[in-house]
């Protein structure tokens, strides 16, 4: 927070001051907690409309229409509260100072929990507003997990964050990461997660939602953000919920032939492994923030290619923070309990099984592994094949230290082959293709998949002239 940051009622008094800055406040599960900064501010008058706070389910449904799901701390129900708030404030006084007035509707759904129960305190949050008077409407919707131990502190986090969202969308959306800085003005380091960031409107149809999220992984804001084959944003906790996971770690620049492989026999082992159907299953294809690095920075156009192409082939992208596997596998965990897999090229095997990589761990290189693999977690090993070689798991072996620790998985099939050396071909590498499209050299269009080769070639992706 830099020395010019606003405090969080000086921006509350701001929007209170603006006469054409008017609307509703509709809070559910954790008071009025964002309500409550504006009244606090003086001249709440000028822009509060109406709070509601609508903690009976049968009230709240009354007004807003019954969730299927029975859940309430959903974005569906974000929607609808945004959606029959805002609709209702125009309807009443869009004639009497529509002219004048920049109308808005606030709206939270939140769960707080205690200590114990950490992982329920989460909510969506979201603002729908007019840029101008009698315009067009814009949504800025997240996703926010409290880190806040005690339910007081988690509430006031949240009020913070709200009044930064108000004020963002009316003074800081001209470029994404201004918008990000002013959501976090005056929360503490660690204090929140957000892992979802969602724009709708004309008026923000500058921002790119892939670049903005990607901010919030580099800021360190969320561990991981998760894009659709669509390319749209998911919640991660809501397309995992169930479903057995299949991950994949690589650079995709561009994917090749080979990764298409690995995942699919990935897949396929997987299947037979836990008895799984199709739609059971879920894989994903991820790479890390330090796989996206360029000499120490994120290049957003290279970070757009890996996007394109690998939603083009219709899979699901992980972005993540997750340097190792176990916290990755750890991650995936707080939200499916069903079987989890992560694939690798037998040559990775070495770094996995590295005890130096596991020297911050006061268990060391045990408690990671033990951290990463158990009866329903296990590590799929396809060849590494070249001219000369191939690698796999019978034919990897260990420092004399992690020797016996690797029978142990191996063993417990735990860690499994998915394929021999006469199955595959030799192992493709990314910078292998890359340097042959910055080359010229025609022979790169054999290792990609066919559509992606044509979106290379159209859209002059990876460097492609």
């Amino acid at each position: 927070m830099s020395e010019t940051t606003m405090s969080t009622l000086n921006k509350a008094h701001r929007i209170n001051l603006n006469t054409s800055i008017y609307g509703t406040f509709a809070e559910i599960g954790a008071g009025q907690e964002v309500a409550r900064h504006f009244f606090l501010a003086g001249k709440a008058s000028q822009t509060v409309a109406k709070t509601i706070s609508a903690y009976d389910m049968t009230f709240s449904d009354e007004i807003y229409g019954r969730e299927k799901t029975g859940r309430y701390v959903c974005e569906s129900r974000l929607e609808k509260m945004l959606t029959h708030e805002f609709t209702l404030l125009v309807e009443r006084l869009s004639k009497k100072r529509g002219t004048d007035t920049r109308f808005f509707a606030f709206a939270n759904t939140v769960a707080t929990g205690s200590a114990n129960d950490k992982k329920y305190c989460h909510g969506w949050m979201g603002v729908r507003f007019q840029k101008n008077p009698q315009g067009a409407y814009n949504d800025i919707i997240l996703h926010v997990r409290m880190q806040d131990r005690h339910r007081l502190q988690q509430q006031e986090a949240l009020g913070i964050l709200g009044v930064n969202l108000v004020d963002a969308a009316f003074h800081h959306t001209e470029d994404y990461e201004d918008l990000i800085s002013c959501l976090v003005d005056n929360l503490k380091e660690g204090q929140i997660i957000i892992d979802v960031l969602h724009f709708q409107g004309e008026d923000l149809k500058h921002l790119n939602p892939h670049l903005t999220n990607l901010e919030l992984v580099r800021r360190g804001l969320a561990e991981a953000v998760l894009f659709g084959p669509q390319k749209e944003i998911l919640h991660v906790p809501d397309t995992v919920y169930k479903k057995a996971v299949l991950l994949q770690r690589g650079t995709y620049r561009p994917v090749t032939k080979t990764h298409l492989d690995v995942l699919s026999k990935g897949l396929n082992h997987f299947k037979k492994d836990f008895q799984l159907k199709d739609e059971q299953c879920l894989s994903i294809m991820e790479l890390t923030m330090r796989n996206l690095l360029t000499e120490g920075e994120v290049n957003d156009k290279d970070f757009l290619d890996r996007i394109e192409t690998l939603c083009s082939l219709g899979q699901h992208v992980l972005v993540s923070n997750f340097y190792y596997f176990y916290p990755l596998k750890t991650y995936f965990r707080q939200y499916t309990q069903e079987p989890m897999a992560i694939v690798v090229g037998a040559s990775h095997l070495e770094r996995v099984f590295d005890e130096s990589r596991y020297k911050d761990l006061s268990g060391g290189i045990l408690e990671g592994l033990g951290k990463l693999l158990d009866a329903k977690t296990k590590l799929y090993v396809y060849p590494h094949k070249t001219d000369m070689t191939c690698m796999t798991a019978k034919s990897f072996f260990p420092t004399p230290s992690v020797k016996h620790l690797y029978s142990h998985f191996k063993e417990s099939n735990q860690v499994c082959d998915i394929a021999g050396c006469d199955e595959t071909e030799v192992y493709t590498h990314s910078d292998q293709v890359h340097q042959m499209i910055l080359k010229k050299d025609p022979q790169w269009e054999t290792l990609v998949p066919t559509g992606v080769r044509d979106l290379i070639r159209t859209k002059k992706l990876f460097g492609y002239n």
